[in-house]
């Protein structure tokens, strides 16, 4: 459900106050006000976000920001996919400032289409190169890895009584045991589902990966819609076995469900992206919000609160996931990736779902 959110009722009655009195709503400009490393600009305002992150993740950012600030945060939660329908559009009549949250791999065609306004954050110049848009259109600001998931309780009980290791590599889930235990993603709708199953590709190249991946359907009991949709279903027990992201199969995890993560060799991984909206009525404070994104603090909320890999160096990863220096990455190739989509659904829809009994 799409959900919009103030955070602070009041503040906004105030501010339609001073507006009605011919206040309006200034915001510095970005060099005089914008957020730095620091984190002290003290601004004001509001500020229009679509966000794609989970929702109380969302949540702590914004109280975070508005006291950091004094931005609030008006947000709707969106899944990525329709948080960038959603831009596209309003591209003519754009009615937020800032999108948040999901793979960068679905702000490209975006960027192209000039819905982005370009803007080199100050507080990028010492992350890695793969976080940062050379045309500074979208901005990293966290990593994730795919992940095998397990309903421990239901592998003892059914499968390791029967002699089966837990799966430690991505070819493991091919074995025969795990037919009709074992869900999914279904590519064609859900982003996290296509970076798996492009990670085939790219480990194996491209027949091999169709082999897998059909071999893989063998063992699907039904495809959910949602990357995370398939998350739940394991850790309660209803099936045994699935592919998910980490940070999210371990906030799971916290909640006391019997779920173990496995991280395989030659794992793929998303960079989660943020962008700002070309003529959202708060172009400056978008600025001062991507600013924040990439400080520390900022930062460590981040991992706190959803797990999630951070793009500094001086940040610590989630307690109880593995360092990511720790984790084996496949060559994933963004551009190709990003190139092939369309092409890799549509043999994915005609030659494993249209087939499927």
């Amino acid at each position: 459900m799409k959900k919009f959110f103030s955070l602070t009722l009041a503040a906004l009655m105030l501010m339609s106050l001073l507006a009605g009195c011919g206040g309006g709503t200034d915001t510095p400009p970005a060099d005089e006000g914008t957020q730095q490393e620091g984190g002290e600009a003290q601004t004001g305002g509001k500020l229009v976000v679509y966000s794609a992150l989970n929702e109380d993740n969302t949540i702590a950012i914004a109280q975070q920001f508005k006291e950091d600030t004094g931005i609030e945060i008006e947000y709707i939660s969106l899944g990525g996919g329709d948080a960038v329908a959603r831009v596209q559009a309003e591209m003519n009549n754009p009615q937020a400032d800032f999108l948040v949250g999901g793979s960068v791999d679905l702000y490209g065609s975006l960027a192209e289409a000039g819905a982005f306004v370009e803007y080199d954050s100050p507080n990028n110049d010492d992350l890695d190169e793969r976080f940062n848009d050379p045309n500074h259109l979208w901005q990293g600001w966290y990593m994730g890895v795919l992940s095998i998931i397990i309903n421990e309780e239901r592998f003892q009980e059914e499968l390791a009584s029967q002699g089966l290791a837990e799966p430690t590599t991505w070819d493991d889930l091919l074995d025969p045991a795990y037919k009709d235990v074992f869900v999914w993603a279904n590519p064609t709708t859900a982003g996290g589902a296509y970076i798996a199953t492009a990670c085939q590709i790219f480990r194996l190249g491209e027949d091999a990966a169709w082999e897998y991946l059909k071999a893989l359907d063998q063992n699907v009991h039904h495809y959910y819609q949602g990357a995370g949709d398939v998350i739940s279903p394991v850790a309660t027990g209803e099936f045994i076995a699935s592919i998910a992201w980490a940070h999210d199969s371990f906030k799971t995890q916290q909640e006391g469900y019997p779920l173990k993560l496995i991280v395989p060799e030659q794992t793929a991984y998303e960079i989660g992206g943020a962008a700002i909206i070309n003529g959202g009525p708060n172009t400056e404070n978008a600025k001062i919000f991507m600013d924040w994104l990439l400080t520390k603090e900022a930062q460590e909320l981040s991992v706190e609160t959803s797990y999630r890999y951070p793009v500094r160096s001086d940040v610590a990863a989630p307690e109880g996931l593995p360092a990511l220096d720790e984790v084996d990455l496949v060559d994933y190739d963004r551009d190709k990736a990003t190139e092939m989509k369309e092409s890799v659904l549509e043999k994915f829809e005609a030659e494993i779902m249209a087939n499927r009994a």
